[in-house]
């Protein structure tokens, strides 16, 4: 089905903001491990990041359908949407669970560009996607909470104001259901650093600014809780949902653009006196990542207007990302193998495309346990752990 003007013009409109920055100003930032300040700037003030916002906290008030378009274009550019993409999904825990004053204080500055919330704190160096087991604790003390334990690959932490944290509040052992005693909390980081939360960056294959966090009493006013104390996954849940949609978009961009770039170089590399895509054994592979491609956005999209309708969509959400992301490793090394050893060289820009797309089979939730949510929610089949 075509798309309506409103969607090709957002997709116009971010491919010329990404033409700004091209794929030598993204090798600079992979060499330099720098943070794309400006392009993030640029995008918030463009409007693009707040998508989500509704219009009367300052946004445009769209649904997690463009965002994915946006996300999409971005990653299809040659840049890397894991800079700036949590912004989108973690600022919907606010609106979804936020109360009035939470919401009147922190949307419309996040809307303005004032305001970063780029932040999940979530995973746990023990627990990993085992979210209901994670031990950073809350204690009540009279109007505030002290928080203790420890996270780790927490993204853009050194570049945002806002985290959203979820510690529990009541221990696993006092909890009829695993889900309950959770409780989620909005921090202000630059406050937090110095005063309980000590954060230590990771070198990693990849430019993602990834951190690791220790608390050590670190005190938050009540009045940072967000949602109702103990109900905190189902804040964090909501988030998680839009997570993997976008996620999925990001992986059809990246798929695409490899299937681009193998395509553009298979048409005008000769090698016995013929271009090389002239070969079915370069040009089938190309064609078969393309189909991959292709089904994975129906599924992205499927997901994205099931949870802008307000419909249950986890199974969907997951089957997105997951095939997504297939797709695109696979596309990623087509590409690869389409440019033979060139596909090494830094300046063809490849290799640093494939090492980000390649994190998607792991984050932010693995292929084995997509595959398990759907065995044992979808199949009906019994709990494999």
């Amino acid at each position: 089905m075509p798309e309506s003007n409103d969607i090709l013009e957002i997709r116009q409109s971010v491919r010329q903001l990404c033409a700004k920055y091209g794929e030598d100003y993204w090798l600079q930032l992979d060499r330099d491990r720098g943070f794309p300040t400006e392009f993030v700037s640029e995008l918030t003030q463009s409007g693009f990041l707040t998508v989500l916002i509704p219009e009367e906290y300052g946004g445009a008030g769209l649904g997690v359908y463009e965002a994915s378009i946006i996300m999409e274009e971005v990653c299809r550019s040659g840049a890397h949407a894991g800079a700036c993409h949590a912004q989108m999904y973690v600022m919907g825990s606010v609106l979804r669970h936020g109360s009035e004053t939470q919401k009147k204080t922190y949307l419309p500055k996040i809307a303005a560009g004032e305001l970063r919330l780029q932040s999940f704190g979530v995973t746990e160096p023990t627990t990993g996607t085992d979210t209901t087991s994670l031990k950073t604790m809350a204690r009540r003390d009279g109007d505030n909470y002290i928080i203790n334990g420890q996270k780790v690959w927490i993204s853009r932490i050194e570049h945002s104001d806002l985290m959203v944290l979820l510690a529990r509040t009541t221990d696993k052992k006092e909890v009829t259901k695993k889900t309950d005693g959770l409780s989620a909390f909005i921090v202000d980081v630059g406050a937090a650093v110095g005063n309980g939360l000590e954060i230590q960056p990771i070198e990693s294959m990849i430019n993602h600014h990834s951190c690791e966090l220790f608390f050590d009493d670190l005190v938050l006013p009540k009045a940072n809780l967000l949602g109702e104390e103990g109900k905190g996954f189902k804040v964090i849940l909501d988030g998680m949902n839009a997570e993997r949609i976008l996620i999925g978009a990001e992986c059809v961009g990246d798929g695409r653009y490899f299937i681009d770039k193998a395509s553009a170089y298979a048409r005008d590399r000769r090698v016995f006196g013929r271009p090389i895509g002239q070969n079915q054994g370069v040009q089938f592979p190309i064609a078969r990542c393309y189909t991959e491609v292709e089904a994975a956005w129906l599924m992205v999209e499927k997901a994205a207007k099931m949870f802008d309708a307000g419909e249950s969509c986890g199974a969907e959400a997951n089957m997105a990302k997951m095939l997504a992301s297939e797709a695109s490793w696979h596309a990623g090394d087509v590409c690869m193998q389409t440019h033979g050893g060139f596909a090494f060289a830094k300046e063809y820009h490849i290799e640093r495309k494939f090492r980000e797309t390649r994190l998607y089979q792991i984050a932010p939730i693995s292929t084995n346990l997509i595959l398990s949510f759907i065995g044992e929610h979808v199949l009906d089949l019994p709990r494999s752990f």
